[in-house]
């Protein structure tokens, strides 16, 4: 029986009107100048509203070939519910102004077999944004073309658990067919949200903020799962998607396909210059299969 998660961040988050949505999102796509790549298996994009970070975020979605990929997972964090596990819609459908993305129920029924995995009811589903904000795009790009998704909310892990999961999910990695839409912003500064990190030798706050997501930019790169561990304990850094990227990360470290991360966009949603304001960094990567 069909069970269908709602669009629910439509008309506040980003337009409910389609033929707007399509217009906006094809604007973003072709004005960023990223072409699709058959090499490239997955990317990390930012989650906020449209209109802060819906431009940042087409400079992944761009890269993916529709063409050579018939599976989605998506990974994003849990903002309001709390959950030390990864979880799994009670969804089968989940609903975009665009067309639906259907569950890939067959890779689900693999997942629950393992135990490892919560299910979430259809209200903290619908709550959450962070992967609802890359339905949209996953839905323009694969128009005309058959594509399933496989959504798992990242929960508060711990370091066993991101390279518990990192090590499982892995083998998913191998097969070509398969992307991975990993959901994350970046710092979130300011006293709003209890973090006003500032290294005055980077100049003003912003250039200090630039500096900093620069610096986790570069060890997520690396592909080094342990150094962004410690980036984080060293720098708090308010990175929401942390455990999603870290759990990528040990996929990456995991499995038998060389990939490797670059990140290909950096944007602010304003520039802080005084410790009044506020500000979140939103950065777009892929991770590129390596020859």
């Amino acid at each position: 029986m069909e069970s269908v998660r709602r669009a629910a961040h439509a008309g506040s988050w980003y337009t409910s009107n389609a033929s707007e949505l399509g217009e906006e999102l094809e604007r973003w796509l072709r004005a960023c100048g990223q072409s699709k790549s058959s090499d490239v298996r997955g990317v990390i994009a930012p989650h906020a509203g449209y209109r802060y970070s819906g431009r940042c975020a087409a400079f992944a979605f761009a890269h993916i070939d529709p063409q050579q990929t018939s599976r989605v997972f998506l990974l994003g964090p849990s903002h309001h519910y709390y959950t030390p596990k990864c979880a799994l819609s009670s969804a089968t459908v989940y609903k975009t102004p665009l067309g639906d993305l259907p569950i890939d129920l067959e890779v689900y029924e693999e997942l629950k077999a393992t135990g490892k995995f919560e299910i979430m009811d259809i209200q903290v589903d619908e709550e959450e944004h962070s992967m609802e904000m890359h339905l949209p795009y996953l839905a323009k790009v694969f128009q005309g073309w058959p594509v399933k998704i496989v959504p798992i909310l990242v929960g508060s892990l711990s370091t066993e658990s991101e390279a518990m999961y990192g090590r499982f999910l892995s083998k998913y990695v191998n097969d070509p067919a398969n992307f991975f839409s990993i959901s994350s912003d970046f710092c979130h500064w300011g006293s709003r949200f209890n973090y006003v990190y500032y290294d005055k030798k980077e100049g003003a706050i912003y250039k200090s903020i630039k500096a900093l997501d620069k610096k986790g930019m570069d060890i997520v790169a690396s592909g080094d799962p342990n150094a962004f561990k410690d980036y984080l304990l060293q720098y708090r850094n308010t990175i929401c998607g942390r455990h999603p990227i870290s759990v990528f990360l040990h996929m990456l470290q995991n499995c038998s396909t060389k990939i490797k991360v670059a990140f290909v966009q950096y944007e602010q949603s304003s520039k802080s210059k005084t410790m009044r304001d506020s500000s979140v960094s939103y950065a777009s990567a892929v991770a590129r299969v390596e020859i």
